[in-house]
């Protein structure tokens, strides 16, 4: 559906959303095709933000499939308390119990924890990058639209972003949210 949409904008001149599209699809998807065409759109060699490691796929996997593995450990303690019950006070000891305080642990680290990464897609042109969050600071780039940038917190009108390693402010009127 991301790549028909992407498509239909792009048919229609809507390079910012076509690009908004296949970033998204990039995401779900990562393959060498969607960075040539995001480059084709954006009329840029080189993209920032792009990069996916072994362990960010595994992240992005994992928060997928966060409801089929919150019902799976759900239907696990489930069973576990019905086990407990129906043998009732034949088990005394504590080892009976960690399955399902185990169960519990991982069902509330996974509801509360599991977020995916908090990106989002430069979309004006051009969009500075500032040291501090406020027009006074020192311009760390000027950066085109296509770029992918990590939000780290958000302050006032600014996002606190992680571009190129290093800490930067850019205006949250310049960015899409991913």
């Amino acid at each position: 559906m991301l790549l028909k949409m992407a498509f239909i904008a792009e048919g229609i001149g809507d390079s910012e959303n076509a690009t908004l599209y296949l970033s998204k699809y990039y995401d779900l998807s990562p393959n060498p095709q969607t960075i040539a065409k995001i480059k084709s759109l954006t009329k840029q060699s080189e993209l920032v933000g792009y990069e996916v490691s072994d362990g960010m796929r595994f992240v992005l996997f994992l928060v997928e499939y966060k409801e089929l593995i919150v019902a799976s450990l759900t239907l696990f303690l489930i069973m576990s308390l019905i086990f407990l019950w129906s043998k009732g006070n034949k088990l005394t000891e504590a080892r009976f119990y960690w399955p399902s305080v185990i169960l519990i642990t991982l069902i509330f680290v996974t509801n509360n924890f599991l977020k995916g990464p908090n990106t989002a897609l430069v979309t004006s042109s051009p969009s500075l990058i500032m040291t501090k969050p406020t027009a006074g600071g020192e311009p760390i780039g000027l950066v085109e639209p296509g770029h992918r940038v990590k939000i780290k917190s958000s302050k006032d009108v600014w996002f606190e972003i992680e571009w190129k390693n290093q800490v930067g402010y850019i205006k949250k009127n310049d960015v899409t949210r991913l």
